[in-house]
C-alpha cells in the first residue's frame, strides 16, 4: 500500500510539473470563425475579390530621339577684333543698312562691330564668331548694296528735296513721295517728322491719291500673306502704313504686296501714336 502511495504521489507531481512548463509558453491564438468584414480587413489569406482587377498600362516604347543638327562651322578669319581700314568701314555701313549696327562708321573693329556681327551671323544659323569670314561677308554683301561716299563717312541723310503736295499743307497728313521714298509727317503744314519708305511691286502697286485713315492694329497680321504689320495704319482696303521687318533686314531689295513699309521702328512708334482714325494720307510723285 505503502509502494502504491509512493507511485501516486510521484505520477502527480510529474503531470504537475508538465501543467507548469506549458503555460509558461505564449499561448497560440484560438481559432475562430472571422466575419467577412473582418477577413477583408484583417486577413492576408482573404479570399480574392470578385471584380476584375485592373489591366495593367503597358509601359510606353521609347521614341527614338532624332539626330542632332551639325553645327555650322565657320572659314579662315577675315576681318576681326582690332582690325581698321577700309574694309572694316565697308562692313560697318552695309550692316547699317540693315539695322544690325547702329553706332558710328569708324573703320575700327570694336566689340560693337563683333556683337553686331555675332547677331548678324546668329540670325542667319552662321556660325557665331563675331569675326568675319567668306560665308558672313557672301551672305552680308548679298542682302546690302554697295555703300555710297556718306554712308562710308557717316554724313547724315540729306534732308529730302521732294516738294510737299498742295493737299499736305492743310490739316494732319501722312504725305508719301514716291519720288523720295519718304513718309513726311505734316500738321498745318509744318513737316513733324520724316521717315524712309518702301513701296509695293509692279504686280502689287501701292495706290496713289488722297485717301484717310481708316483703321489701326498695334500687333496686326496679315490674314492673306500672314506675316506680321505692325502699327498699320489701314487707308486704302488692305493697303497700310506700318513697320516691316524685312524691310529694316533687307532694305530696297525686296518691295511690300502694296503697303507703305517703314523700317525705323522708333519713328513708327511715334507716328503710331500720333495719327488718328481720319487723318489724312496723300500718296504721290514729287
Amino acid at each position: 500500500m505503502v509502494k502504491r502511495g509512493m507511485i501516486a504521489g510521484a505520477l502527480a507531481v510529474l503531470l504537475a510539473t508538465a501543467f507548469t512548463a506549458c503555460a509558461a509558453e505564449p499561448a497560440a491564438a484560438p481559432e475562430t470563425t472571422a466575419s467577412p468584414a473582418a477577413v477583408s480587413s484583417n486577413s492576408s489569406s482573404a479570399s480574392p475579390s470578385t471584380s476584375p482587377s485592373a489591366t495593367p498600362t503597358p509601359t510606353p516604347s521609347a521614341k527614338p530621339k532624332p539626330e542632332p543638327k551639325p553645327s555650322p562651322t565657320s572659314g579662315p578669319r577675315l576681318l576681326g577684333q582690332t582690325d581698321s581700314g577700309d574694309d572694316v568701314r565697308e562692313l560697318q555701313a552695309r550692316l547699317k543698312q540693315i539695322g544690325w549696327f547702329n553706332a558710328g562708321v569708324t573703320g575700327y573693329y570694336g566689340t560693337v562691330t563683333a556683337e553686331a556681327v555675332s547677331g548678324f551671323q546668329c540670325k542667319r544659323g552662321i556660325a557665331v564668331t563675331g569675326f568675319v569670314d567668306q560665308t558672313t561677308l557672301d551672305r552680308l554683301h548679298a542682302m546690302t548694296r554697295e555703300p555710297t561716299e556718306a554712308e562710308l563717312i557717316d554724313a547724315p541723310p540729306p534732308v529730302p528735296t521732294g516738294k510737299l503736295d498742295p493737299r499736305c499743307l492743310t490739316g494732319r497728313v501722312m504725305c508719301i513721295d514716291k519720288s523720295t521714298s519718304m513718309l513726311r509727317w505734316v500738321v498745318g503744314g509744318t513737316v513733324q517728322l520724316s521717315v524712309e519708305v518702301r513701296f509695293g511691286s509692279q504686280e502689287l502697286p501701292t495706290r496713289e491719291g488722297r485717301f484717310s485713315v481708316f483703321a489701326k492694329s498695334r500687333d496686326h497680321v496679315s490674314s492673306i500673306y500672314k506675316t506680321p504689320m505692325p502699327f498699320a495704319m489701314f487707308f486704302s482696303g488692305g493697303q497700310a502704313v506700318h513697320y516691316s521687318p524685312d524691310f529694316a533686314a533687307n532694305g530696297y531689295n525686296g518691295a511690300s504686296h502694296g503697303c507703305v513699309n517703314v523700317r525705323d521702328h522708333g519713328a513708327i512708334t511715334s507716328l503710331y501714336d500720333q495719327v488718328g482714325i481720319g487723318d489724312g494720307v496723300v500718296i504721290y510723285w514729287s
